[in-house]
């Protein structure tokens, strides 16, 4: 049977009554009913179906007159006998904030307000009968017709689950699906700590010692903080994608891929939408996947799904457009960082490590491994996922290098310049880029050629569709510092090789020794093999906000003897003492 995706469907009951296809995840609800925790925590990045889960979740252990076990016919929980006791037993409550993006704290909590009121016009039958003591009766009926105030909204679902419980004698269930989206607006809007606080106490009145409790689940992008988010709360348990628990919950599994991909496409689809890791299980995008197989096209879907704000907003703070970090993680290696799964905002500012935590819990990176010590301290290595991902920096660089160079024609110029061997252009080019956007200190540091590596990759990745552009690749008897490569044969290529000048040595001599290891060890080797022609070679100088390129010719015969003493592998590898360490 052809599996058709249903495409931003997150209601688990729509779905399945319409027939459309449905990776089964039901066994999350096995999970979550066997757990002791009273209160979870799901921290995972958007669209990788938190709500379609809470929405399978509230189905089945909802109150009902109405009997829906043809939504599960077939599907796992069913075969748990444990999980079928709990089936439509429990009055459940279902609140999602995932569109409460608000401008101000007093929008925001209209947000909020508006669909608590939602949440209480499904249960106004409470108010029929003589179920309600008349305090708590007025109590609802103030939230229910819209007219809390912010203390009472914080008491909102604490009164609701009361009330439900006294009419039921039954506990209740509350689902809370992107609880931290207000959060996030507050810290880009600037009214972060106002929400937490509301956040806190209307967490806390639900979800703390509240006897008429029987499951909470929460869901969100971040865990958030716990001392300001949670301190409340001590029968919370986080869950968040380094834990092995819950791994394959939300996600599609390898196998769960491999079983409604066509085979014949799948290291196409791996390279565009796998690479994520979580609770050492390998996890794929979903949203991308189903676009995949509803589109039939390889394209950027989640990445297109909404505005990456927060992201450059964080970004633009700690530089992270053009550093010595982004050159690494451009070039398809590794960053190696403390990981902290609790996020707190605010230290983002202070603390670049808490960056580059928040663009692994958020999805933007991916973990390649985790290290901890005897003190309980853990590290991990950190990737860009795929080439979807990759598309995200890029237009985040293409975003800062618009607000340096307003107009685009000066970047084509540039590549036009680096194609037709027009090195006063390219260094003229460099040279106001360095201007308008390098601060000194950026230049400062251990290994400053790393900075320059990073712009360069930067102002090159919108060619990926024409050329590989690849740093460090192996080419003749050494590594180039950045080859491109055309993908059509006949095309120009390009090879590079920067310096910075070390100690006293003048910018004219680091030129000449760029110049002579380019030539040496034959780094246009690997572009000339792919059918590249003509090949232009460029040594390139930095310092600070100076840049020097010239345009490097190979000699138009080598001596015997010159080639006999050409470096080994083993000697071309060694670093040279004009050039930082960063081989």
């Amino acid at each position: 049977m052809k599996f058709i995706p249903a495409i931003g469907e997150s209601d688990f009951r729509l779905l399945r009554e319409a027939g459309h296809g449905y990776v089964d995840k039901t066994s999350f609800i096995t999970e979550v009913l066997s757990d002791p925790s009273v209160v979870l925590l799901f921290p995972r990045p958007r669209r990788f179906g938190k709500t379609l889960n809470i929405s399978a979740l509230y189905h089945f252990l909802r109150k009902t007159d109405e009997d829906v076990s043809h939504l599960f016919e077939g599907l796992a929980v069913t075969q748990s006998p444990e999980a079928m006791a709990h089936f439509q037993k429990y009055p459940t409550l279902f609140v999602t904030f995932k569109d409460v993006k608000a401008r101000t704290f007093a929008d925001a909590i209209e947000g909020v307000r508006s669909r608590i009121v939602q949440l209480y016009r499904q249960y106004q039958y409470l108010l029929d009968g003589s179920q309600l003591d008349r305090t708590m009766a007025m109590r609802f009926e103030k939230v229910l017709y819209g007219t809390p105030s912010t203390q009472e909204l914080e008491d909102s679902l604490w009164i609701l689950s009361t009330a439900l419980h006294e009419h039921h004698k039954t506990r209740v269930v509350v689902l809370i699906d992107e609880y931290d989206t207000p959060i996030q607006s507050g810290y880009i809007n600037g009214f972060f700590d106002e929400i937490v606080l509301f956040f806190r106490n209307f967490l806390s009145a639900a979800l703390k010692d509240n006897s008429s409790l029987f499951k909470g689940v929460l869901t969100g992008i971040l865990r958030v903080s716990k001392e300001n988010m949670f301190s409340g709360l001590n029968n919370i348990e986080v869950h968040s994608i380094l834990s092995p628990r819950y791994a394959t919950s939300f996600g599609f599994t390898e196998e769960e891929v491999t079983n409604i991909v066509d085979p014949a496409h799948l290291d196409e689809v791996r390279s565009w939408y796998n690479g994520y890791l979580f609770g050492g299980q390998v996890i794929y995008n979903p949203w991308s996947i189903l676009n995949y197989i509803k589109n039939g096209r390889l394209a950027p879907y989640w990445v297109n799904t909404s505005s990456i704000d927060l992201i450059e907003h964080l970004a633009t703070r700690q530089g992270m457009g053009l550093s010595a970090t982004s050159a690494t993680l451009l070039n398809g290696e590794s960053i190696e960082v403390p990981i902290d799964d609790n996020i707190v905002l605010r230290d983002i500012n202070g603390r670049p490590d808490a960056l580059w935590n928040f663009l692994l819990f958020s999805g933007y990176l991916k973990l390649v491994e985790l290290h901890s010590n005897e003190m309980g301290d853990v590290t991990g290595k950190l990737a860009i996922p795929n080439m979807e991902v990759r598309r995200v920096y890029r237009t985040m660089f293409d975003n800062w290098l618009h607000k340096a160079t307003p107009d685009r024609s000066m970047l084509d110029r540039f590549v036009q310049a680096l194609m037709e061997g027009d090195a006063p252009t390219v260094e003229a080019f460099l040279q106001h880029i360095l201007l308008t956007v390098v601060s000194y200190q950026d230049g400062a540091g251990r290994e400053p050629e790393k900075l320059y590596h990073g712009l360069m990759l930067g102002l090159l990745v919108h060619l990926e569709s024409q050329y590989f552009v690849r740093s460090n690749l192996e080419s003749g008897f050494g590594r180039a510092d950045v080859l491109m490569i055309p993908k059509t044969k006949g095309r120009p290529g390009v090879v590079m090789e920067f310096k910075v000048p070390f100690g006293k040595e003048t910018p004219q001599k680091a030129l000449e020794e760029a110049a002579k290891q380019i030539r040496e060890r034959e780094y246009g080797a690997a572009v000339k093999s792919a059918g590249a022609t003509p090949v232009y070679q460029y040594a390139m100088v930095f310092d600070g906000k100076q840049a020097w390129v010239k345009p490097v010719n190979e000699p138009k015969s080598a001596p015997a003897k010159a080639k006999a003493s050409r470096p080994s592998k083993a000697r071309a590898s060694k670093r040279t003492k004009s050039k930082p360490a960063n081989r």
